[in-house]
């Protein structure tokens, strides 16, 4: 099993998510500018530690968990984007992810990537 730990530049934000399956590249209008390689998980298998205060923007015109739009967080610090949060609660199994791009590359190597079209028909290209 692998665990992916991550960090904004400066530190101040940390995450650890205990076991990614795959990093998943997006690429709809916010993901392709965040730059971002997704590690979606159940929010009791990432922990997110903050030293220092969050910038929250919500993007409520993407779907996303259950509809309601997501979260993009960053280190106002810094201004790296960590991860995003659902905008509303969900079901039964409620999820985030973390940005596995601010993980160790030997890591990144290690899990599977999969393209996602969330710009047309959000589903997996691959």
């Amino acid at each position: 099993m692998i665990t992916l730990t991550g960090a904004c530049l400066c530190g101040a934000v940390t995450f650890t998510h205990a076991a990614p399956e795959k990093l998943v590249r997006c690429n709809c209008a916010a993901c392709r500018r965040y730059g971002a390689l997704w590690a979606h998980g159940p929010l009791d298998a990432i922990r997110i530690r903050a030293d220092g205060p969050l910038i929250r923007y919500t993007r409520a015109d993407l779907d996303g968990p259950e509809d309601g739009g997501l979260v993009f967080v960053s280190c106002a610090t810094c201004g790296v984007t960590t991860h995003w949060e659902p905008a509303t609660p969900q079901g039964d199994a409620p999820y985030m992810a973390v940005n596995g791009a601010l993980g160790e590359p030997d890591v990144q190597a290690a899990l599977p990537l999969r393209h996602f079209d969330g710009a047309e028909s959000w589903t997996f290209t691959d």
